[in-house]
């Protein structure tokens, strides 16, 4: 992992980037930077999102970047390769349980909407409307006529 920070620190220095401008064009943390050209892989969370780190970055200074996802993958390998089953159960029972991942691809049905709830939403408005309309109607004719006025008809 510390050849592939050091190749690709080395292409950085040797175009003249420096690594602010690295984390601003490729939408990453400086911190992130330095760390890859490092070899500083634990400072990663996720491993997959560490190897596309390394090939966007590769691509983005010109490099090989199927080269490096290539001995990204091997060191990968050997890592993985000298951990031992008791460390990996360990690891499976400290690990959290995480939601199921869902397909793209996979067809959700939509629930229907009940037709309860609907019905009484809409018989809601309506009272409401209702109400309203009353409110406004009765303090309108309030509003027009004071306090002892006498309504004559005229013929």
């Amino acid at each position: 992992m510390k050849e592939i920070g050091e190749q690709l620190k080395t292409a950085r220095e040797s175009i003249g980037v420096s690594i602010e401008e690295v984390a601003e064009d490729l939408k990453v943390r400086p911190t992130q930077v330095e760390n890859i050209e490092a070899g500083n892989s634990e400072a990663f969370d996720d491993i997959f999102y560490l190897k596309y780190f390394i090939r966007d970055y590769a691509k983005y200074l010109g490099l090989n970047k199927e080269d490096l996802v290539d001995e990204f993958n091997e060191y990968l390998f050997d890592y993985t390769s000298r951990l031992s089953l008791d460390d990996i159960k360990m690891a499976a029972k400290e690990a959290k349980p995480t939601k199921a991942v869902k397909s793209p691809y996979t067809y959700n049905k939509k629930r229907k909407i009940a037709v309860i709830p609907v019905v009484v939403y809409g018989v809601l408005a309506i009272l409401i409307s209702v109400i309203i309309y009353f409110v406004i109607t009765i303090n309108v004719i309030d509003d027009d006529f004071e306090e002892g006025t006498i309504i004559t008809e005229k013929k």
